[in-house]
C-alpha cells in the first residue's frame, strides 16, 4: 500500500523541468534508492516528499498521520551544544510530545546510534555529526525516513553500521546514494531520475544497471528511427514545385508532428569527458618512508610506518575517521615533517592534490573563473581551449559557467574541483575523498581514468567498491598509530583478516576523533570498539570434520544466494507491499538481513578453510 504518492507532478526552476508530469508511489516498508545525475533534482524530489516544497502542478499525497523525517546532504559546520541538545531539537515544536517524555526518547535513540549524549557536537568529526543528525531525525519516530547521501563523510565502520541499522529498522526509507556497495545491500528497489521522469526496476542494483542499459539502447534505436524518418520527410517537403503540387496534406501534418516531438525531446546528458594532464615521467621510486613517526607536538598519531611507492602504483589509504589518514598523507608528501624516521620523495615528482573540503574552490568566484583563474582560456595537454568548452566536458552547460559556487550541488562542486585539478600537469595524483557526491556514471569514469593514468595515485576513500576497482595496494589502519600495507583492494584486505593472516581491517565499529586526525579519546570516542583477532601462530591442516564442511559450503552458499535472489525479487515488486500484511513484510525484511549475515559468514568460513588447504 502506497504511503506517499506523486500524481502528475511538475516542477521547474529553469528552462528544463526537474519533474515533468511524474506519477510515482512509495510503498510501505520499501527501501528505495534514488539515483540520477548531479543536478538532476534528487534533493528537490526529497523536498517534495517531505512537504517542504510544493509542486508547480500535480499533487503529492501522504497517508493520513504519516510522519516524515529527513537527513540533509550537508553537515552544518556551526552546530553547537551537546549531542543531547541537538537530538532533542528534533522534537521542538511537536505538540504531540509531552515535555516530560523528551529525555526518555532522546536517551533511547542516542543509545541506538552509539553516541555519548554529553559530548559537544562542534568538535566531532563530520561522520559523527552525521550520526547526530540521523538521531535527530529518528527521535521524531518517523514512518518515512528520507536520506540525502547518508554515507558522505562516513568511514567504513560507520557505513556498515548504517547498513545494518536500516536493514533492522522497520519503517520506509527513500535514500539518495551513489555508494554502490551500500545501495546494493540496502535497497529493495532502485529508481532513477532522468530528464524529468522516474524510471524504476525491481530487483538488485546489478539487475537495475542491466535493465537500464537495455532500455536506453531501445530508446536510442527508436530515436534513431524517428530522426531518420524526420530527415526523409524534410527532404520530401523541400522538393520542387511538382512535388509540392501533389503533396499529401496528411503527410504534411505527420511531418509537423515529428518536428514537434523532436523539439520537445530531451536527449540524455552525455558522459563527462575528463582527462588528466600528465607531466614528465617521474623516477621509478616515487615515495619512500622508513620508520616514520608523525604527529603534532607531543601527540604521536602515526607510529613506525614504512612503505615504498613505485611509479604506476595505485595506493588506497583506508581507516576510520580521525585515525590519522590525512596526517600520514601530509607526512608522505612532505607537508608535515616526521617526528622520527625519514621520508624521501623521488626524482621529478609533480603532485596534483584533491582536498575533500574543496578549499581550492573560491566561493566568491564563478564556475568559469575558478577553473580559468578569471581568464577566458585554459591550456589542456598543450592545447588552448575556451573555458566554456572545457567545462562542457565536465557536464557544465554554458548557462552554469557564470553561476556562483554556492549555486552548485555537492556533486557539481566535486566535478568542478576535478576539472580544476586535471588542468595541472602531474605524475602523482593525491585524492582525499574524491567520490563524495559524484553520480555513478562520473564515478565509474573517474575509476577508468585513474586505472589508465600512467603516473602514480594515492587515494583516501571510504568507498569500498572504488578502492577495490582502483587500488593495487591498500594501507589500512589497524590500531592506535599503526598502519599496515597489503596487496590488493579493501576486499582483499578483509579476506586476509578473516584468514587470520593480518590484523583486523577497518570494517567494524571503531572509535572516531573529535576533529582533524587526532587519535580518538575516551571523551569523544562514541561507537564501541572491536577486539582484534589473535594472530594465527601458523597454518593448521583441516581435520575430517572441517574437510566435510569445506565440501558442503559451496552448496550452502548456492542455496542461500538462491533464497536471497528470490526474496529480493518478491520485495522488489510494489505489489508485494500492497498484498502482504505488515508483519509479513517485516518478517521478509528481517529474513533478508539474516541471509546477508549468513552469506557473509559462509563466504568467510569458506575462505578460511580454503586458505588452509593451499
Amino acid at each position: 500500500m502506497a504511503i506517499i504518492s506523486l500524481r502528475d507532478v511538475a516542477l521547474a526552476f529553469g528552462a528544463a523541468p526537474l519533474l515533468d508530469g511524474v506519477t510515482w508511489h512509495v510503498e510501505e516498508h520499501e527501501r528505495v534508492c534514488l539515483l540520477g545525475r548531479n543536478g538532476a533534482g534528487k534533493s528537490t524530489l526529497l523536498s517534495l516528499l517531505s512537504g517542504r516544497l510544493e509542486p508547480d502542478e500535480g499533487v503529492v499525497e501522504r497517508r493520513n498521520g504519516v510522519r516524515v523525517a529527513r537527513l540533509a546532504q550537508e553537515v552544518p559546520r556551526d552546530a553547537s551544544g551537546t549531542v543531547r541538545d541537538v537530538v532533542a531539537a528534533g522534537l521542538a515544536g511537536d505538540p504531540t510530545v509531552r515535555p516530560d517524555d523528551v529525555p526518555r526518547r532522546v536517551e533511547k535513540i542516542v543509545s541506538r546510534v552509539d553516541l555519548s549524549p554529553d559530548v559537544p557536537v562542534g568538535p566531532l568529526s563530520a561522520g559523527n555529526k552525521r550520526r547526530v543528525l540521523l538521531a535527530r531525525a529518528l527521535v521524531q519516530e518517523p514512518d518515512v525516513l528520507l536520506l540525502d547521501e547518508p554515507t558522505n563523510h562516513l568511514d567504513i565502520p560507520a557505513i556498515m553500521w548504517l547498513e545494518d541499522f536500516l536493514l533492522r529498522w522497520g519503517g520506509t526509507t527513500v535514500f539518495v546514494s551513489h555508494d554502490r556497495r551500500f545501495l546494493s545491500r540496502v535497497a529493495t528497489r532502485v529508481v532513477e531520475l532522468d530528464r524529468g521522469q522516474l524510471f524504476g526496476f525491481p530487483g538488485s542494483y546489478p539487475s537495475f544497471v542491466r535493465r537500464r542499459e537495455e532500455a536506453l539502447a531501445a530508446e536510442e534505436a527508436a530515436d534513431g528511427r524517428r530522426d531518420k524518418k524526420l530527415a526523409e520527410e524534410e527532404a520530401w517537403i523541400r522538393r520542387g514545385i511538382k512535388a509540392r503540387g501533389v503533396r499529401n496534406m496528411g503527410r504534411v501534418r505527420a511531418l509537423e508532428r515529428l518536428r514537434r516531438e523532436r523539439k520537445a525531446r530531451r536527449d540524455r546528458v552525455g558522459r563527462a569527458q575528463m582527462s588528466i594532464q600528465q607531466a614528465a615521467t617521474s623516477g621509478k621510486l616515487v615515495l619512500e618512508a622508513e620508520g616514520v613517526v608523525a604527529g603534532y607536538g607531543d601527540r604521536r598519531i602515526v607510529e613506525d610506518f614504512s612503505t615504498f611507492v613505485l611509479r604506476g602504483d595505485r595506493v588506497a589509504i583506508v581507516g576510520p575517521n580521525g585515525c590519522g589518514k590525512t596526517t600520514l598523507l601530509k607526512t608522505l608528501l612532505g607537508a608535515l615533517p616526521p617526528q622520527a624516521g625519514r621520508v624521501r620523495v623521488g626524482a621529478r615528482v609533480e603532485v596534483a592534490y584533491f582536498d575533500q573540503l574543496r578549499e581550492q574552490l573560491d566561493p566568491t568566484q564563478t564556475v568559469a573563473d575558478n577553473v580559468a583563474d578569471g581568464g577566458e582560456y585554459v591550456t589542456q595537454s598543450g592545447r588552448r581551449r575556451h573555458v566554456i568548452g572545457y567545462l562542457e566536458d565536465f557536464l557544465f552547460p554554458p548557462a552554469r559557467a557564470g553561476c556562483p559556487i554556492d549555486a552548485l550541488s555537492g556533486g557539481e562542486r566535486n566535478r568542478l574541483l576535478l576539472a580544476k585539478l586535471f588542468l595541472k600537469p602531474s605524475n602523482l595524483l593525491v585524492l582525499d575523498e574524491p567520490t563524495n557526491d559524484l553520480d555513478t556514471d562520473t564515478l565509474e569514469l573517474l575509476e577508468t581514468q585513474l586505472i589508465d593514468y600512467p603516473g602514480t595515485v594515492i587515494v583516501v576513500s571510504h568507498d569500498r567498491a572504488f578502492v577495490d576497482n582502483v587500488a593495487t595496494s591498500t594501507i589500512a589502519y589497524v590500531r592506535a598509530g599503526r598502519f599496515v600495507e597489503h596487496a590488493g583492494g579493501y576486499t582483499d584486505w578483509v579476506a586476509s583478516e578473516r584468514a587470520g593472516d593480518l590484523a583486523p581491517p577497518p570494517g567494524g565499529p571503531t572509535t572516531d576523533a573529535p576533529s582533524g586526525d587526532a587519535p580518538p579519546t575516551p571523551e569523544t570516542a562514541t561507537p564501541r570498539g572491536r577486539r582484534a583477532k589473535p594472530k594465527s601462530s601458523g597454518p593448521r591442516r583441516l581435520n575430517n570434520k572441517e574437510t566435510r564442511e569445506l565440501e558442503q559450503l559451496p552448496a550452502v552458499i548456492e542455496a542461500l544466494e538462491a533464497e536471497q535472489t528470490a526474496l529480493q525479487g518478491r520485495m522488489g515488486d510494489p505489489a508485494f507491499y500492497r498484498n502482504t500484511a505488515g508483519e509479513d513484510v517485516a518478517a521478509a525484511t528481517a529474513r533478508l538481513a539474516v541471509l546477508e549475515g549468513e552469506l557473509e559468514a559462509a563466504y568467510g568460513r569458506w575462505q578460511e578453510l580454503d586458505e588452509r588447504t593451499s
